[in-house]
């Protein structure tokens, strides 16, 4: 396949799934299978260092949307640190310290389970298993707060006492970036349905628990990206590349995929955003069910 082709297509992908809670990973590395199974693989091999350099592109470039379309909500979370709004907040409670607590919670775990992560990387049987798993996990947790949801703010005696992430406590921080290490280890569980269905089942909304998980995902992936493009471009770790090594297609290779992500992630946030207000999780939890299944029927038909 033409490697421009390919880069607009697999940015596509990765702007779809990014903030999704089915698993950007997944979807990347079920994409790359299908290629190779139908002798789609791109011109410099989709084993090579720069494809792997590559994922790591336009994954960064569906993150950097979220500074942008949060822009205004960010800026007025700076502007109240560390009172708050309401000015009921301290150093230690406001959102902008329980979403680095919560990422600090996630980082030391995840980077000294480095080896682990790497291994299970690459297994369908493991991504297939996360998503059907994931799937079933998010669709009871949205069940359990579905009527509290309907009763709305105000209701007495629901499951839900958290409907704005500027009333959550530092327990749930933690607990939501302790659940954030499962995504981390085991690809395909993704880390969006891990912090959004921690959330939920710590007394959350829906909007709450997304909201914290999208300004959770800026310093989380930002970190780990850098980090992984770093590693890629200096030569160290495996099919590393260095980046005087990558001539001018390949340059125009990342652009495409690069913007495509950012592009496409951006209208995915606000359609996202738009829809769990109004239909909750179920129909991802129900997606991630029958993709799941169909990774491992095919896996264990393929031989993966």
């Amino acid at each position: 396949m033409n490697d421009y082709i390919l880069s607009l297509l697999l940015g596509i992908v990765e702007g779809l799934t990014e903030f999704l809670p089915v698993s950007s990973t997944a979807h990347l590395r079920i994409a790359e299978a299908l290629f190779h199974s139908f002798g789609l693989a791109p011109s410099m091999g989709a084993d090579s260092g720069y494809w792997k350099m590559y994922t790591i592109v336009i994954q960064l470039g569906a993150i950097l949307c979220l500074p942008i379309y949060f822009r205004e909500r960010i800026a007025k979370l700076f502007a109240s640190f560390p009172d708050g709004e309401r000015g009921d907040r301290t150093f230690l409670t406001h959102p902008l310290s329980l979403v680095m607590v919560a990422f600090v919670v996630t980082a030391i775990p995840a980077f000294l389970l480095t080896k682990v992560i790497g291994k299970h990387l690459e297994s369908l049987y493991i991504i297939g298993c996360s998503l059907l798993i994931g799937g079933l996990v998010m669709w009871i947790v949205d069940e359990l707060n579905s009527e509290s949801e309907a009763a709305g703010l105000g209701a007495t005696g629901t499951r839900i006492r958290t409907w704005h992430i500027e009333d959550m406590s530092m327990a749930q921080a933690v607990w939501i970036g302790a659940c954030q290490i499962l995504s981390a280890v085991f690809p395909g569980t993704s880390r969006s349905m891990s912090t959004i269905a921690a959330g939920q089942l710590a007394g959350m909304s829906r909007a709450s628990a997304l909201e914290f998980s999208f300004f959770l995902s800026i310093p989380t992936m930002v970190v780990a990206t850098c980090y992984d493009l770093l590693k890629s471009l200096r030569g160290k770790g495996e099919n590393a590349i260095g980046v005087t090594h990558i001539d001018p297609h390949g340059w125009v290779v990342l652009a495409i995929g690069f913007v495509v992500s950012f592009i496409v992630a951006y209208g995915a946030v606000a359609w996202f955003l738009a829809w769990v207000r109004k239909h909750g999780f179920a129909p991802f939890a129900i997606y991630r069910i029958v993709v799941g299944t169909a990774v491992l029927y095919w896996a264990a038909r393929m031989g993966f």
